[in-house]
């Protein structure tokens, strides 16, 4: 048995009900269930549909996302994510270095880095090197000014949470934003790179070794056998290339808003929802949603 989610962006709220009894009756799907009025609705199917990516590119051009999965097992018990441009809007490296003036260089490097182009770990350490001699109150003040939360995201995590999942954060990038991510959120454990810093200043690199698309399917691995289960009962999301290994290995990997080269990889794709997408495709209701 197959469940067919389609979602609409959350601040729009356009899902079609005509559209989505037609794609039922197409299918020939079971009754469909709405999960949010106007942004998201499911239905389920005996067999994948053999257009279902014909189907996913169409309903694309109209602004909705198609998900289509397994029903046995599609919620999770661990919430494994990624930070930059996912449960953040930004990456705090670009960030970074926008304050320390060097804001379209690193940028450029980022692009690369996460659509794949460049190796990470030695796109990371090129980054950083570019940063040495930032005043460490820098990062503070990034973290005030500069930094938001993907929409969506608290509502994520206190939902799952509330029904007993364990919620990491795993992250290409530093340590001194993925902990205060990591408080604000609720997230029972975070991992990053350390930025290394003497005398108040950046040194210009990071403590090894570093944390990259490997290590991210490390984590997924430990943390899902120290908790008794499988990689199957993880809920993974990201959005880069780094993402690739741990979206891969998980029973649900979500490319979100992700690099077109990423997204093609991955089965579960969310362009225009936000992260409470991640609740509907689970099966959770809007009303079963905790703020």
């Amino acid at each position: 048995m197959f469940t067919a989610s389609l979602l609409s962006a959350p601040n729009v709220a356009t899902l079609d009900p005509g559209l989505v009894q037609s794609l039922r009756s197409a299918w020939g799907g079971g009754d469909v269930v709405w999960l949010a009025p106007g942004e998201a609705a499911e239905f389920t199917l005996m067999t994948m549909p053999d257009n279902r990516w014909a189907v996913w590119a169409d309903l694309q051009d109209m602004g909705v996302d198609l998900v289509v999965q397994p029903s046995q097992g599609r919620r999770k018990a661990i919430l494994l994510a990624d930070m930059d441009s996912t449960m953040i809007e930004q990456e705090c490296i670009d960030e970074l270095a926008e304050a320390a003036g060097i804001g379209a260089q690193v940028k450029g490097i980022t692009a690369r880095a996460m659509n794949g182009e460049l190796d990470f770990n030695g796109a990371l350490i090129e980054r950083v090197g570019l940063l040495k001699g930032l005043d460490q109150a820098v990062i503070g003040q990034v973290l005030e000014t500069r930094i938001t939360l993907m929409p969506g995201g608290a509502t994520l995590l206190a939902t799952m949470k509330a029904q007993g999942a364990y919620a990491a954060l795993v992250s290409g990038g530093f340590t001194a934003f993925t902990g205060h991510v990591a408080d604000v959120l609720g997230f029972d454990e975070n991992r990053a790179n350390t930025l290394l810093i003497e005398g108040g200043k950046l040194t210009g690199d990071v403590a090894r070794p570093i944390l990259g698309r490997d290590a991210k399917v490390q984590a997924l691995n430990e943390i899902s056998t120290r908790l008794g289960l499988t990689p199957a009962h993880v809920m993974a999301v990201g959005d880069g290339a780094n993402d690739l290994g741990m979206l891969g290995l998980a029973g649900a990997g979500v490319a979100l808003h992700a690099k077109p080269s990423v997204a093609a990889e991955c089965d579960i794709r969310i362009n225009f929802g936000d992260l409470s997408a991640l609740l509907f495709i689970q099966g959770y209701a809007r009303q079963d949603f905790v703020d």
